[in-house]
């Protein structure tokens, strides 16, 4: 989702809170700003970060120092407007910023700044979105900002998540604005750190913004994943969409810009709402976080770390009382450290992902069930068991794994050995498709994925209709109509492919259409072909389109989808072609 009233703030500022956490995480409970210990900045960015929204980025007081007491000190959201505060044409202000940044300086903040919409004074030509008809005055006040906050600002964020707030442009007008800041920054201050924009994982429109003139005019990516992150939470087992994240903006980079492919990749917005219960909004955290550091990510900033103008996203709700999310999150950085050492993954059963870290006593498994049903694991020994929100440690051999994410140490020297051996294989989904040919998911007798993964996961039973040989229901989708190709096999690079899907009319032999959509490398996402209408009901028939624009890389957490209907649906494969 776009967490339309947070994420479409004007100007925020991104802050790097850097330093060592307190030796047990807090209980702090609803009542008076809590007073964060003086901390000095640490120029090293950690993964642990947080964020804010529009409204929370006013009082920093009432909420930050219980984000820093757990280590969070990698802060985003600040102030609105253009960042130097202009009234008139030329004149600047810096009243807010120098105030600001002084607080969250006292509590060891470093900070960043996030430029995007338009001062006060142009609202003449333009009503806001892109193209910015205003370049030379954004190059001065990016220049102006620069300068002034040298020595203690680093990272200045271009646009918040576009194509949001541009009115769709496309990508080559945000490109300029890209240039034009990268120019102005670096020419007032050369250590200065520029960062080029996404929505969600809309790394295509990445891809087009370097194509359009944007190449090495930026020093780090940000992107704002929030559906992914919600479709691996409500649907096990489908982890492997958050892991391809960092690896495909690094595949597209190797392609585009090869002298960036090691830059760092920031999640400057990524949350989960406490609608959806607290147990969910815990296992949402644990995941981000622990799978993100896994991948490489250089931060996560949650949004957010208060409840503010967006719903009941924060750590702590409005009154400051945390919620379980909170203190899970605080014991994950007391476990593996603000910057952490990642050792590599396991398959625990050869079905549930684990993460290990060193932690500062010996090595920390991570892992939850990739399943809804619970699961026994053996460990072969006494390993300690800590449950993230409440940190009561179980002594045991053996476990039901269940989907709440638990921390394991004294784990056996073998998972450790495996998991080193594992660090830079592909990582698995039902298996290896790195050279497969084609991939596929099939509803006959039984539901079986090959490489090809719905996002119905071990609920797809509910789907199948005994009709000619079992099928999904096209009337009753819930989820089984969107698909998720393994990143394994393929991921951005755009190759001649065929989507095929195996379909027949209802029983009543209603007339029917199976329309595609798919990630495309033209447009702001997906694409359209013209429906495949089905014959009528005499047998099972092969829907079958040729595709030679498809740029799979998760945007809206789906590659493809069918429309629901009334019509079944036996197999889908998608086959590589030869160009």
């Amino acid at each position: 989702m776009q967490m339309k009233n947070a994420i479409m703030i004007s100007a925020m500022i991104l802050l790097s809170v850097m330093s060592a956490m307190s030796e047990e995480p807090p209980a702090k409970e609803a009542g008076e700003a809590k007073t964060a210990p003086a901390l000095k900045p640490d120029p090293v960015m950690s993964p642990f970060g947080i964020g804010s929204s529009a409204l929370r980025s006013r009082d920093h007081v009432k909420w930050m120092p219980q984000m820093a007491e757990i280590g969070l000190r990698d802060l985003r959201a600040c102030t609105g407007g253009w960042a130097a505060e202009p009234e008139k044409q030329g004149e600047w202000s810096w009243t807010t910023i120098d105030d600001r940044i002084a607080y969250l300086e006292s509590i060891g903040v470093t900070c960043g700044i996030i430029l995007n919409g338009l001062p006060k004074w142009n609202t003449k030509d333009q009503k806001g979105g892109l193209p910015l008809n205003s370049l030379p005055e954004w190059g001065e006040m990016v220049g102006k900002v620069a300068e002034h906050t040298k020595g203690r600002v680093k990272y200045f964020e271009v646009w918040n998540e576009p194509p949001n707030g541009t009115k769709n442009a496309p990508a080559s007008d945000y490109a300029k604005v890209v240039i034009a800041t990268y120019d102005a920054a670096k020419k007032s201050n050369p250590d200065a750190l520029v960062g080029m924009a996404a929505k969600s994982a809309h790394i295509s429109y990445l891809d087009q913004a370097i194509k359009a003139g944007a190449k090495g005019h930026y020093d780090y990516i940000t992107l704002h994943p929030y559906e992914i992150l919600g479709t691996i939470v409500k649907h096990p087992g489908t982890e492997p969409m958050y892991m391809s994240i960092a690896p495909t903006v690094r595949k597209m980079l190797a392609a585009q810009d090869p002298t960036k492919v090691n830059i760092p990749i920031i999640l400057t917005e990524i949350g989960f709402d406490t609608k959806h219960g607290n147990d969910n909004q815990t296992r949402a955290v644990i995941m981000a976080y622990t799978m993100g550091i896994a991948q490489g990510l250089a931060c996560i900033q949650w949004f957010e770390g208060m409840d503010g103008d967006s719903g009941p996203l924060g750590l702590i709700d409005v009154k400051a009382k945390p919620r379980p999310a909170y203190h899970a999150l605080g014991r994950l950085v007391q476990q593996i450290g603000r910057h952490p050492n990642y050792i590599g993954w396991i398959m625990l059963n050869e079905k549930h992902y684990g993460f290990i870290f060193q932690g500062e006593k010996g090595p920390v498994l991570v892992t939850w069930a990739a399943s809804s049903k619970p699961d026994e694991i053996d460990f072969g020994q006494n390993v300690q068991i800590i449950d993230p929100p409440t940190g009561k440690t179980t002594d045991a051999a053996k476990y039901k794994l269940s989907m709440a994410p638990i921390f394991v140490t004294g784990i056996p020297d073998k998972l450790v050995t495996q998991a080193k051996e594992n660090k830079v294989k592909p990582f698995p989904w039902g298996g290896d498709y790195s050279g497969a040919k084609s991939v596929s998911v099939t509803f006959t007798d039984k539901y079986v994925e090959k490489g090809l993964h719905t996002m119905a996961a071990d609920t797809i039973a509910a789907d199948v209709v005994a009709y000619g040989g079992n099928a999904r229901a096209g009337e009753v989708p819930k989820g089984g109509n969107v698909f998720y190709v393994d990143p394994n096999f393929l991921s951005y690079t755009t190759c001649p492919i065929e989507i095929t899907a195996v379909v027949k009319r209802n029983e009543k032999n209603d007339p029917a259409k199976l329309t595609l959509e798919y990630e495309s490398t033209t447009g702001n996402g997906y694409k359209k072909p013209e429906p495949y209408e089905i014959p009528e009901n005499k047998e099972w028939n092969t829907a079958t389109w040729k595709i030679d624009d498809a740029q799979f890389v998760g945007t809206w957490a789906f590659n493809f989808r069918f429309n629901a209907g009334k019509f079944l649906v036996q197999s889908v494969t998608v086959t590589k072609l030869d160009k």
